[in-house]
């Protein structure tokens, strides 16, 4: 062989290069590097762009490859499963519908349509049959062929969600799947084969299937399977909802807005959003002993936003609100907790003052003056002199929003019957098609680099690199209690993604390829390519992603 014949490989892992053929599929390269990796590789970032197994080079690369604990290595890892669940349900179910619908109870929650009720004899043959599919090692075969040809092959089949997303991509060429003569398509990389899938479950739940995956922090067990009643049914109503329109996925919409239908899709969603709310402000209103009401929600779900709007329709019930800002019961700083001893976790429960913020509350139920605190956060001291008194009247309620605002530990001192607990996220309902959701924390990234970009001077790539600390927070100390809220209110938009990517686009194409954040910033350009824009100029100014976007009419 000729050195020309030879690429360079340059593999960030070990730092070391290697000479490898050209051509050489990333699956190839793997073993020459001697990299020990107990679950993976499952996919790779070459020069910084996530590319799966089956990606064949043919210049000079610098290559990651990446595990299951790697999100992208448990993106494709849980991509290929809905593959051998669907190839399963097919095998068992010739003219069966499987729907990947949404995430729940540390797993996701599969729509399977045979004609008759799922039962839990079938939800036991498709587990076994995904098994011996598993068991069986089979290749799982990589296409890429003309756009117009993978439609075709999709119309045959009688895929026509698969068929409406492909016809708006506007791509010349598709990549679609195939294990054995059962072919898919699927937003991002898949494994090579299907022995690589080597833990799952699969339970009967709620007429239809849970799809387990392994725990993302110890991938050799599944994810405890939590109870998450209400945030199953937030989504299921918000499904049903959109059944009723006729726009369950990207193409369905892509096709009204095609059909000059865009305006009425904001109408309708921002219409029922102030229906869901005013509809909290008078269950608020009809319990009579409720004196504070608690709001909580991960970041960027827009909870700013929802306080002055639950605000405007308490007032319509008479009742006025007084909002208690959390931060300002944070402990001196010497006092918080510490990260690994090092940094400052703010975040932490206990950098609140509870029994301070507690006896205040207590003082202010029982129809007592109360002076509240204010942190300086220049100097890190809880200021008590500071002259801003309170007292409640009959008519008013107390408004707490926080990360903390559900945690039992919070208000211990204080009646249950005296709190409303509300939780607010931006919980992505439509799919992309019936077999790829879209990931519910996507919404909140993108608000969340709009808005940091617009109000604090930082980039999309600051954005993302921070993303994932923040997430963690959330993790622990606002997705436990979640359950704990006596209603759930999802913000996001069924034209969201419509609207916000104009404004995403640009902020995400100047992320440099040098840095870590480009490939996260590449898979959101990716997807939003999906979406057919539309002007954000019919979007009232009281809506909630105007919190975001800009030209909003309330003060924030």
């Amino acid at each position: 062989m000729s050195i020309s014949e030879l690429i360079q490989i340059r593999c960030k892992n070990n730092k070391k290069n290697e000479n490898v053929e050209m051509g050489s599929t990333l699956f190839d390269i793997f073993p020459k590097l001697n990299l020990k990796m107990v679950h993976g590789p499952l996919s790779a970032k070459v020069n910084n762009k996530v590319e799966g197994m089956h990606y064949r080079v043919y210049r000079n690369k610098e290559v990651e490859f990446l595990d299951i604990t790697s999100p992208s290595g448990m993106r494709t890892y849980t991509r290929t499963l809905f593959f051998v669940l669907c190839k399963a349900v097919h095998d068992l179910f010739k003219s069966s519908l499987v729907v990947i619908e949404f995430p729940v109870s540390n797993g996701y929650y599969c729509n399977v349509q045979l004609g008759r009720p799922l039962l839990a004899e079938d939800a036991a043959k498709i587990k076994q049959r995904m098994q011996e599919i598993i068991n069986s090692k089979m290749p799982i075969r990589r296409f890429e062929q003309p756009t117009d040809d993978v439609i075709a092959l999709f119309k045959e089949k009688g895929d026509e969600a698969k068929v409406k997303l492909l016809q708006s991509t506007g791509m010349l060429y598709s990549v679609y799947y195939a294990i054995d003569d059962y072919v898919d398509y699927y937003y991002g990389s898949l494994l090579t084969n299907t022995s690589q899938l080597y833990l799952f479950g699969l339970e009967f739940y709620e007429n239809g299937l849970l799809l387990r995956v392994p725990s993302s922090s110890n991938p050799e067990v599944l994810g405890s399977m939590v109870q998450q009643d209400k945030m199953f049914e937030m989504f299921r109503e918000h499904h049903r909802w959109q059944g009723l329109l006729g726009v369950r996925t990207v193409g369905d919409f892509n096709e009204k807005v095609e059909e000059g239908q865009g305006s009425d899709l904001i109408r309708v969603s921002e219409a029922l959003q102030e229906k869901r709310i005013a509809k909290i402000a008078d269950e608020i209103a009809q319990r009579k002993n409720i004196k504070v009401v608690l709001i909580s929600g991960p970041s960027s779900s827009g909870k700013t936003t929802f306080c002055k709007r639950l605000s405007i329709q308490l007032l319509t019930n008479g009742i006025h609100p007084v909002q208690l800002s959390l931060d300002n019961y944070f402990v001196d700083r010497d006092k918080t907790p510490k990260q690994l001893n090092v940094d400052y976790d703010y975040e932490h429960l206990h950098a609140i003052d509870i029994d301070l913020l507690n006896k205040q509350l207590k003082m202010l139920l029982n129809g007592e003056r109360v002076e509240l605190p204010r942190y300086n956060f220049m100097t890190g001291k809880s200021e008590k002199e500071t002259g801003d008194f309170v007292q409640l009247k009959p008519d008013n309620v107390l408004l707490i929003e926080g990360i903390h605002a559900l945690n039992p530990d919070l208000t211990a001192q204080l009646p249950g019957d005296s709190l409303f607990k509300v939780y607010i996220s931006a919980l992505t309902t439509i799919l992309l098609d019936d077999h790829n959701y879209i990931p519910t924390t996507d919404n909140r990234l993108l608000r969340r680099i709009i808005r940091d970009y617009k109000y604090r001077n930082a980039s999309a790539e600051n954005t993302i690199d921070r993303w994932q600390s923040v997430r963690d927070g959330e993790e622990k100390w606002i997705f436990p209690y979640q359950e704990e809220a006596d209603v759930m209110f999802n913000t996001a938009m069924l034209f969201e993604f419509a609207v916000i990517r104009s404004q995403a686009e640009p902020l995400l194409e100047r992320v440099p390829q040098n840095c870590s954040a480009y490939s996260e910033a590449l898979r959101l350009l990716g997807f939003l390519k999906y979406v057919t824009p539309i002007h954000d100029n019919e979007i009232p100014p009281t809506s909630l992603l105007r919190e975001f976007l800009g030209g909003s009419s309330f003060l924030y």
